[in-house]
């Protein structure tokens, strides 16, 4: 290494833990509260056959109606190999259905089932206790602020992402 290379000090490091100064450290955070949420959340599902990532798609169906794989695909994050297999696993469960788009035989919509829906709603059952757990931590209204605050950080007002 050349001599012009700083110095590194350990506040340059970027942590998830208290007190952390780094520009990095509420992305880090985030993502380390992203596995723990999802860790637990995959719990409450696994006992219903499904997954996040299939949980997500229902939460989309539930959400919009019927969907084009493409918009399923991004507004879950997901690639267009990574959507079929989800969608995939919906239907030979029997919780979504693939259906024509009028005007375009190309494309398919992908619609919630009866049992999708009964599935979506047990779902929420199951996670309840487990949510508690998640913020057991939180004292009197701080899950509330931070479900607040995080509404802001996920959807600005201005629309930005």
């Amino acid at each position: 290494m050349g001599t012009d290379v700083p110095h590194r000090t350990a506040a340059s490091h970027a942590t998830d833990r208290p007190g952390d100064a780094s520009p990095f450290a509420l992305g880090l955070l985030l993502r380390r509260a992203h596995w723990r949420a999802a860790a637990v959340m995959g719990e409450a599902l696994r006992p219903l056959g499904i997954e996040l990532r299939h949980f997500a798609v229902l939460i989309e169906l539930v959400n919009h109606g019927p969907t084009v794989q493409r918009d399923l695909a991004a507004a879950t994050g997901s690639d267009k190999a990574g959507i079929m297999r989800v969608v995939d696993d919906l239907e030979r469960k029997g919780l979504a259905v693939r259906k024509a788009v009028p005007g375009d035989r190309r494309v398919r919509a992908v619609e919630i089932t009866p049992q999708g829906l009964e599935l979506f709603d047990a779902a929420h059952v199951a996670a309840g206790p487990l949510a508690e757990r998640l913020v057991a931590e939180l004292g009197p209204g701080e899950p509330e602020k931070l479900k607040d605050l995080l509404t802001r950080l996920a959807h600005p007002a201005d629309g930005k992402a």
